[in-house]
């Protein structure tokens, strides 16, 4: 599969598989594992996480699963995320849904993923969301420290827009490697707003989350959704595509952004779609065809 380079010594495969609703598939950590084997053996290295997944339980269950096979770590990306506090009866101490990017929590944060996953380096930790609230001081004393004791080997956010990124940038002795940002042909929001263009003036590849838009590309009945998905059935026919999500993959790996589509599904078939979208070839006229469909009119 082919990768990207994010630093001198970092690259994630193009397809990354997300663990979000991990708690949700009902798997044995047996049954985890050899969908982590699964994923490896087809080429997909990196793996998606964030804390607060699951309700704080989904990073536990991986590792509970790769303690099974725990040499199968260094075969692998781990990026996971902090920042965000949810009421839940797993963390009784917060009182209300909030964001935290203190250098105590980021810390705490790190420190319980590394217990979760049992093993003793994060790949990537990204700040989760923008924090209305941010002390970018903490953040970078925080990352700084991570990186100095080894738990974490670099950094990125996800869902900054521009100022937000290089208000945080401007505070770090080194360069955040990416922002997580929801990309898909249904919502635009990313591409029309210079958020997509700040990746890459800053050289950094993005991960795209929800790159189906949640599979509401599927059965959302407004008029902007069906004329798009009348034109990705249409281009699939031209192309040779299985089904519109692999046009719909294939439309966002195309971008020279290098976008890095993170696939949330617990089952392979569904995940052999993206990998198989990496074999497909838009022309310049089909993907602005899907661009104008997803946007209900021309391009001015």
């Amino acid at each position: 599969m082919q990768r990207i380079q994010l630093t001198e010594d970092l690259s994630f495969s193009r397809i990354i598989h997300g663990l979000w609703r991990l708690s949700d598939w009902n798997m044995s950590n047996e049954e985890v594992l050899k969908l982590i084997e699964d994923c490896l053996e087809a080429g997909i290295t990196t793996f998606d996480h964030a804390d607060i997944y699951g309700n704080y339980t989904c990073e536990k269950k991986f590792g509970d699963a790769l303690a099974l096979k725990p040499e199968l770590r260094k075969q692998m990306e781990i990026v996971t995320k902090c920042g965000i506090k949810l009421v839940s009866d797993n963390r009784p101490e917060h009182s209300i849904k909030s964001y935290d990017t203190s250098k105590e929590h980021i810390l705490a944060s790190v420190n319980k993923s590394l217990e979760n996953f049992q093993t003793d380096y994060i790949d990537v930790l990204l700040i989760h969301r923008p924090d209305p609230y941010m002390d970018p001081v903490q953040v970078a004393e925080a990352f700084t420290q991570l990186k100095n004791e080894g738990k974490a080997r670099y950094f990125g956010v996800s869902n900054f827009k521009r100022s937000q990124f290089k208000m945080l940038q401007s505070y770090l002795g080194f360069p955040l490697i990416t922002n997580q940002i929801e990309l898909s042909a249904y919502n635009l929001e990313n591409f029309e707003d210079g958020t997509l263009d700040l990746c890459q003036e800053e050289r950094i590849a993005p991960m795209a989350w929800s790159p189906l838009a949640g599979g509401s590309i599927f059965s959302a009945d407004d008029e902007r959704a069906k004329s798009l998905r009348d034109k990705l059935e249409k281009i699939a026919l031209e192309i040779g595509a299985k089904g519109i999500d692999e046009v719909l993959y294939a439309w966002l790996i195309s971008h020279p952004a290098n976008i890095m589509p993170i696939v949330g599904s617990g089952k392979m078939s569904r995940i052999e779609s993206a990998i198989c979208s990496l074999d497909l070839t838009l022309t310049r006229d089909q993907w602005f065809d899907i661009l104008q469909a997803a946007m209900g009119r021309e391009v001015a």
